[in-house]
C-alpha cells in the first residue's frame, strides 16, 4: 500500500493526514500524539476511528494540523483519518459512517453584527 493523503476540517482548523502501514506510530506537527495533545479526551477522540475499526496498531499516521484550536485540531484530526481509512480500506466505511465519523462538523463560528457587542449580544439598552 502506498501512501494515502487525505485532508480533514473542523471549524477553521485543516489536517492533512498521510496515512501508511507500520506499527501504529502517529507524529502530529512532528511531534508524538500524546506530546502535541497532551489532554486525554483530545486523544481518544483522534484514536476513536482507529479503536472502532480495529486498526490501531496497523497503520503510521503522519499529520499536519494548522489554524484553529485544540479542540478544531482534535475533530480534523479524526475526520482525516477516519476518510483515510475508508481510502485504504472500502469495507470500513459502513462502520465509519453509522458512528458519524465521515461526517464533515459544518458548525463555524457566526459573523460579529455592526451596532451589537458580538454576534448576538447587544450593547446595553437604557431607557433614559
Amino acid at each position: 500500500m502506498q501512501n494515502i493523503i487525505t485532508v480533514g476540517r473542523r471549524k477553521t482548523a485543516v489536517a492533512r493526514v498521510v496515512l501508511k502501514n507500520g506499527s501504529g506510530e502517529i507524529i502530529v506537527n512532528n511531534r508524538p500524539l500524546d506530546q502535541y495533545f497532551k489532554i486525554e479526551t483530545y486523544r481518544n477522540e483522534i484514536l476513536s476511528p482507529l479503536t472502532l475499526t480495529e486498526t490501531l496498531g496497523k497503520y503510521d499516521i503522519s499529520a499536519t494540523v494548522e489554524g484553529g484550536g485544540p479542540t478544531g485540531q482534535a475533530g480534523a484530526l479524526k475526520l482525516g483519518i477516519a476518510r483515510a481509512l475508508v481510502a485504504a480500506n472500502e469495507e470500513l466505511r459502513n462502520t465509519l459512517r453509522n458512528a458519524g465519523l465521515l461526517t464533515r462538523d459544518p458548525r463555524m463560528v457566526e459573523r460579529k453584527k455592526y451596532g451589537q457587542k458580538k454576534a448576538r449580544k447587544r450593547f446595553q439598552f437604557s431607557k433614559r
